[in-house]
């Protein structure tokens, strides 16, 4: 178990992570003003069908995800990770509104996948920003509150985009053109409010120019993290395995004989719940360390998804939801916590691979989860989830006795080609 820094808890966040989670608010109040009504826009208005609709999402995580991976190694090789935030917004910002002009699925298609780009650039490099910007010993209440912000932004969205088609029935295009003005404020705060924090002298970051023929698995490789790396990756690829999309589980909120008209409410408080979870559950992994926090909100993970497969009655939703949000609060802060101590200046890869072990397995765990539900119903789906969380928290435990082996001087490339 790794010994929390001696940073006092009462240190201010430095002013890179409050602006990061300004951005992260502003920017999900963007996306989920759109995102909740995209199926119903592609569906009722520009006549595509669900199997399109699966197409646009798995080509858009997926490009995500590879990209999250590359840019997190590139921002090392560079040492720098503003222009990769900046860069990553400005795309969300000028992608997400051309939905408002589409005239055809694949112009859907075409902007999602504009849209996931941007994410796929910023996320690692903004990650590792983060980390690099505060002391060890406060890492989990910085990441603790850029999440609540950004899961407070997904509670407001819905909300705004309620509002607006309450007083503008059916004007979805309009809606769709008006979050142009959360993303551009989004890329100011970023242009003129991050700055790069100075970069650690040892290990030393390799700046060399990259050559074309230089094998991408070695530019990207892990082999260079602490062995323990390794292990927290498998751990949470088999996690993540069982940790389905969670419209699953509106669904079977609904199922359990949650109107309809409630699921927005429902939604909103999961989300709120999770920004204040987090807030306070970052300032607890920095006193108990991330691990202790990570195994026991997977543990926590799979009662709840054994709570889903069996439960009768609508309040049980209600309440499961609840306390699925506080799994949440406590597994997001000391997930990036560990991969962040187990980095060392290679925060900008080590944050792509741990996006991207999330994105590339979310594809099969979905269409796992829906083949289950077909086939078993919610004691199958729900079941496996918390079997392979119960797996996941066994894998976990290795971190525990994996030795810390040091890294040679001469190993230093992390260069994308």
């Amino acid at each position: 178990m790794s010994i929390p820094d001696e940073t006092p808890p009462s240190t201010a966040l430095p002013r890179n992570v409050r602006l990061l989670g300004l951005t992260s608010l502003v920017n999900d109040i963007a996306s989920e003003m759109i995102f909740p009504l995209l199926p119903k826009f592609l569906l009722g208005v520009l006549g595509g069908d669900k199997l399109f609709l699966g197409v646009i999402e798995g080509i858009a995580e997926s490009t995500a995800s590879l990209l999250k991976l590359f840019a997190g190694a590139w921002s090392d090789r560079l040492g720098r990770r503003k222009g990769f935030v900046v860069f990553g917004y400005l795309l969300a910002a000028l992608a997400r509104p051309l939905i408002g002009i589409a005239a055809a699925p694949w112009h859907v298609l075409a902007a999602r996948f504009s849209d996931r780009v941007g994410k796929g650039v910023r996320t690692a490099p903004r990650d590792a920003l983060i980390a690099e910007s505060v002391p060890p010993g406060i890492r989990g209440r910085a990441f603790g509150f850029h999440r609540a912000m950004d899961h407070l932004g997904a509670a407001i969205g819905p909300l705004l985009a309620t509002g607006f088609l309450f007083l503008w029935p059916g004007e979805y295009r309009a809606l769709f053109l008006l979050t142009l003005i959360p993303g551009l404020l989004v890329v100011s705060i970023a242009i003129f409010g991050l700055r790069e924090p100075p970069r650690e002298s040892s290990p030393q970051v390799n700046t060399r120019p990259a050559s074309a023929s230089e094998p991408v698995h070695r530019s990207a490789s892990r082999s260079h993290f602490d062995p323990r790396f390794r292990w927290l990756l498998a751990a949470i690829v088999v996690f993540t395995l069982g940790n389905s999309s969670d419209a699953f589980l509106l669904v079977r909120a609904e199922e359990l004989g949650v109107a309809p008209v409630w699921l927005p409410t429902l939604w909103c408080a999961f989300h709120l719940m999770k920004s204040g979870g987090n807030l306070i559950a970052g300032r607890i992994t920095d006193r108990v360390g991330p691990r202790p926090m990570l195994l026991g909100g997977w543990i926590a993970y799979a009662l709840i998804y054994a709570g889903f497969a069996f439960a009768t009655a609508a309040w049980h939703a209600w309440a499961l939801f609840g306390v699925y949000a506080l799994h949440y609060a406590v597994t997001e802060p000391a997930e990036k916590t560990l991969v962040a101590e187990y980095a060392g200046a290679r925060r900008g890869l080590a944050f792509g691979w741990f996006n991207f072990a999330l994105g590339i397995v979310a594809l099969p765990a979905n269409l796992l989860c829906g083949a289950l539900y077909r086939s078993h119903g919610a004691a199958g789906a729900f079941g496996l989830g918390a079997a392979l969380a119960v797996i996941a928290s066994v894998i976990l435990t290795r971190l525990y006795s994996a030795r810390q082996q040091s890294i040679q001087p001469g190993e230093e490339d992390v260069a994308v080609g």
